[in-house]
């Protein structure tokens, strides 16, 4: 068993960049790919770059080139849901895009018959075992997420929420999702919240994001544990 993880910027990859252990380095497409170990399972992380064109690329070459059979999204997202603080997690239960038409989805290649992605439920559920092993500075929670080509501003917020409700956005975690479903591949995301409605902007997610990446990161390990002992190697 091999699981790719991928980040969206280098401060979300970093956390876990000292816990791989054997580490390779291999460049492809302009990306820096990192394999090792971790938890005793073999892992390939890299970031991406921000955008979801650039998260399909990085999930493509982890499956065709690394042969990953699983892959996991870990970072940070915006909060869309006014219950969500800033260092709360939300964990994926199914994934869209904000800013595509829904026909495209549903009347053309793949085909789906709802605009959502749904991540893995084995995933799903040892990641509520994993997040219950540990002691958090926020809450985490199992939800919507939305992805689409922008950083929200307060403009664009209500409209998405409206239309899609969900708990989080980013501009990646629906087009790996996407890839992973064409694939056949078990998806997760792992998002921790830098900023919200009440506190928002630019410069609201540059001061959290180093704390978030890390409480995703720790979430991110304790699953791969518990991928471990439900999976094996």
């Amino acid at each position: 068993m091999k699981i790719g993880i991928i980040c969206a910027g280098d401060e979300e990859l970093a956390p876990f960049l000292p816990l791989i252990s054997g580490c390779k380095i291999t460049k492809k497409a302009m990306l820096k790919f990192y394999e090792g170990q971790i938890e005793g399972l073999e892992v390939v992380a890299l970031f991406s770059g921000v955008c979801k064109v650039n998260a399909a690329i990085a999930s493509q070459l982890l499956i065709d080139v690394f042969g990953v059979n699983i892959i996991i999204n870990a970072g940070t997202a915006g909060g869309m849901e006014k219950d969500l603080k800033i260092f709360d997690t939300v964990i994926s239960t199914e994934v869209c895009y904000h800013d595509v038409a829904p026909d495209i989805l549903t009347e053309f290649h793949p085909w789906m018959r709802s605009v959502f992605f749904a991540a893995d439920e084995t995933l799903i559920r040892l990641s509520k075992s994993a997040v219950g092993r540990l002691t958090l500075p926020g809450k985490a929670v199992w939800g919507r997420m939305a992805t689409g080509e922008s950083f929200i501003t307060e403009e664009g917020r209500q409209k998405i929420y409206d239309e899609f409700a969900p708990l989080t956005v980013d501009m990646e975690t629906a087009s790996i999702a996407h890839v992973c479903y064409v694939n056949a591949i078990p998806f997760l995301s792992i998002r921790c919240i830098t900023d919200t409605a009440e506190h928002s902007g630019i410069d609201t997610f540059d001061e959290n994001c180093a704390k978030a990446s890390s409480i995703a990161k720790d979430i991110t390990v304790a699953l791969l544990s518990e991928i471990r002992k439900a999976w094996g190697k």
